[in-house]
């Protein structure tokens, strides 16, 4: 596998991870965990799967997670680790990493911004992906890689694909007709029925200076900040220009900011993702990603007609669940949560029970 010339992986590294609570807090959030038993975390999985790939790879963090980022991905360099002094959201967070980028590497970089806190297996189909999306990139498209549904889910937005780009070296490449957010079942279960939708996972390739331009045009005063931050970051200005510029920035999401008005212009396409990909988006998705449903030491879990069930181990105790299937128990040091896979996407509402009581060591 060779690197793609002129193409750098763009990471951006934040959230709590409300959902799968205790084990992913503020401090410490779910792509700084090895959630899948590997011996690597979220977010070195994620570097491992770009680095064959990118001439380069930036992560964007907050600056409360900087060091730890850093400590887990020394290969990189602190140089490569972009920190945001406080969350923007992702538009901010891509936007800076493509002006600085264009400042190192000028106008012909393509990047690709990839999750930190997804999981993905398939190389191939991966790799293959990848490298249409940065043909289409190359282009000039804004290009989105769409996750091929297995199910009617109601937890994911959606991407439907049009006509061809007529692209000889990204054949599946496909002009966008919209993005759909969070449907409800029925409708979920219809776009599945037409073979047109896919997952939006929010993965995005496009040229950076491409990028810039469409958000000049939408949004000028972000656009106008994220430039003139890239410009002093390598500089002894940097911080001082932070400071200034950086609350004052736009606080809004790729998708509203780039991807929905480009997509209804004709910019967008998209490229289909066949590989198996999971957002581990909480405790019922995790336990599809273990084997035997237990993460930590497996020798201190019991199960007794509990079938399906997820136990997370810690604080070195046992744990037992009997007559409970589809259980789900969570030890961590400070935190117990006890639920059911049913009820997984209700974990969040705990998180904020919490936040209300003033319970900020638990968050």
């Amino acid at each position: 596998m060779s690197a793609i010339p002129d193409f750098h992986a763009v990471i951006p590294a934040g959230g709590a991870g409300t959902r799968l609570w205790p084990l992913s807090r503020a401090g410490h959030p779910k792509f700084l965990l090895d959630l899948t038993g590997t011996g690597r975390t979220l977010l070195q999985g994620t570097v491992d799967r770009l680095q064959p790939l990118a001439a380069g790879i930036l992560v964007v963090t907050g600056t409360r997670h900087a060091d730890a980022v850093a400590a887990q991905l020394p290969e990189l360099g602190a140089r490569q680790v972009l920190a945001e002094p406080s969350p923007r959201d992702s538009m901010a967070a891509i936007g800076l990493a493509a002006a600085v980028l264009l400042e190192r590497h000028g106008e012909d970089v393509v990047l690709g911004s990839f999750a930190a806190d997804h999981v993905i297996s398939g190389t191939e189909a991966f790799e293959r992906t990848v490298r249409e999306g940065v043909v289409a990139a190359q282009a000039g498209y804004v290009v989105t890689i769409g996750i091929r549904a297995t199910e009617p889910s109601t937890a994911f937005g959606y991407v439907r694909s049009g006509r061809s780009l007529g692209l000889d070296e990204a054949p599946s490449a496909q002009h966008v007709e919209g993005f759909t957010e969070k449907p409800d079942a029925l409708t979920a279960a219809g776009y599945l029925a037409t073979g047109e939708y896919r997952w939006n996972a929010g993965m995005f390739l496009v040229r950076a200076r491409v990028l810039l331009d469409h958000l000049a045009a939408q949004l000028p005063a972000l656009a106008a900040g994220l430039v003139e931050i890239a410009a002093a970051w390598d500089g002894p200005d940097k911080q001082a220009v932070l400071d200034r510029v950086w609350p004052g920035l736009t606080k809004i999401a790729i998708d509203h900011a780039i991807a929905e008005p480009v997509a209804a212009a004709g910019g967008v396409a998209v490229v289909p993702g066949d590989f198996t990909w999971d957002d581990v988006g909480d405790f019922a998705s995790l336990a599809g990603l273990l084997a035997g449903g237990t993460l930590g030491d497996a020798s201190a879990v019991q199960r007794i007609d509990a079938d399906g069930s997820l136990v997370v181990t810690g604080d070195g105790r046992t744990v037992t669940v009997i007559g409970l299937p589809g259980a789900v128990v969570v030890d961590t040091p400070g935190a117990i949560l006890v639920t059911t896979r049913e009820h997984a996407q209700a974990v969040k509402r705990g998180v904020d029970g919490w936040r209300a009581q003033g319970r900020d060591d638990l968050l």
